[in-house]
């Protein structure tokens, strides 16, 4: 395929890792100011989403041959903390909605041209709970089904969905897949989401009614596990050698960290003025909430180092052209999958000792509070879901689920 005089004047101006952190800071304070809107209105407000496309946020993971910056993963993480920093509903639909292109340069060249061939600021939602009806036809698929939790969803133009594909022949396994469908070949039920928190991620229901999907449109879950997909044929990058699951996981622990950072602000906000009307203790005298902010800030601190570290090594392999070991790819998954919970907890230890100041919905750490409890409802942030293949990953067995 040429590549367009387009794509060529986008590639010109790449801005650099710095710069791309430097505007997501830089967004903090309109977040902030837009987050109750984003609460209200059950979705990233459309000049956000306009705002995000002019930074050149969700082309970080893109390939560059599609217009994209092709970057360190660590540079799509750093953004979305920052983002999550202002408004944790808007660093969650980034991190989901921005980690798309990267699966998107997964799928067959067909389907990356489908997406991309006549706008490459193309904006793709997801929802892969495998609850879909398949049915084998003659050049792909008919299917059909109603999908929760799709992130974004109204801001993009085409959407993945997960299913299972039935048996092709007596005792072979079901295959599971993720399917791509264009935004005609679905609805979006904008009044299916109304939770305590995230509110703000527009992540509604999307409907299909017996839609053809051609097999080229479809990405199989066991490629995506044994890094041998079909996009990789046209996007040879380091990059996307890496585990789409391990890529994926991130995005939807990461905005965390930016509602903890926002969390501990509120509460030294909060303590600097919080006298209690009960026992006259002033809050900024009070060692044991010194004691839960210091705790916060400092293993807040060490899980982000360590998930950075995580993806330099994950990249240090795929530079090398090393295959992944199992075990760290398991170990990975682990640590990935339990950052939400830890993190809930720590803000949770906080809020506890602010007393009645902290409860109203006026309190600034009230919304990083309930963000933080509803992101722990994620399949991918139970580290139940991940301690057998852990743990069987350091007996050296091989894992039972394959997303990792």
């Amino acid at each position: 395929m040429v590549m367009s005089a387009s794509l060529s004047v986008e590639r010109a101006f790449v801005p650099s890792p710095q710069d791309l952190v430097a505007r997501a800071r830089a967004m903090i304070p309109t977040l902030r100011q837009r987050a109750a809107r984003c609460v209200a209105g059950r979705d990233v407000p459309a000049e956000t989403i306009a705002e995000l496309h002019d930074a050149g946020f969700f082309r970080i993971l893109q390939p560059r041959r599609w217009g994209g910056y092709e970057m360190h993963p660590n540079v799509f993480y750093d953004v979305q903390k920052a983002l999550a920093e202002g408004c944790m509903s808007t660093g969650w639909m980034f991190g989901v909605v921005g980690c798309h292109p990267y699966e998107i340069a997964l799928f067959h060249e067909e389907a990356q041209a489908e997406v991309w061939g006549e706008d490459t600021a193309t904006l793709v939602s997801s929802s892969y709970q495998p609850v879909g009806r398949v049915t084998r036809v003659e050049g792909g698929f008919r299917l059909s089904g109603r999908w929760g939790f799709s992130t974004g969803s109204v801001h993009c133009q085409w959407v993945v969905l997960g299913a299972m594909v039935p048996p092709a022949g007596p005792g072979e396994p079901p295959d599971m897949r993720a399917f791509l469908l264009p935004r005609e070949d679905y609805a979006i039920d904008t009044d299916s989401w109304h939770v305590f928190g995230l509110q703000g991620t527009g992540s509604h229901d999307i409907i299909v009614d017996d839609v053809f999907v051609p097999e080229h449109r479809t990405h199989r879950a066991v490629d995506g596990f044994l890094c041998a997909n079909p996009g990789q044929e046209t996007n040879p990058g380091p990059l996307y050698t890496l585990p789409w699951a391990q890529v994926f996981m991130r995005s939807v622990s990461t905005a965390a960290f930016g509602g903890a950072r926002a969390a501990i602000a509120a509460a030294l906000e909060i303590a600097e003025s919080r006298v209690s009307t009960n026992t006259g203790k002033a809050s900024k005298n009070d060692p044991f909430l010194h004691a839960a902010i210091a705790r916060a800030h400092a293993e807040v601190t060490e899980m982000e180092q360590t998930l950075r570290l995580t993806f330099e090594d994950l990249m240090g392999h795929a530079d090398r052209g090393e295959p992944i070991p199992m075990i760290k790819r398991t170990h990975y998954a682990y640590n990935s999958s339990s950052v939400v919970r830890r993190l809930a907890d720590l803000v949770d230890d906080m809020v506890k000792l602010l007393g009645g100041r902290a409860i109203y919905m006026t309190s600034p750490i009230i919304q990083p509070w309930l963000d933080l409890n509803a992101g722990r409802a994620h399949v991918a942030n139970d580290p139940a879901n991940r301690t057998q293949d852990l743990i069987g990953g350091l007996t050296g067995q091989d894992p039972t689920f394959t997303f990792l």
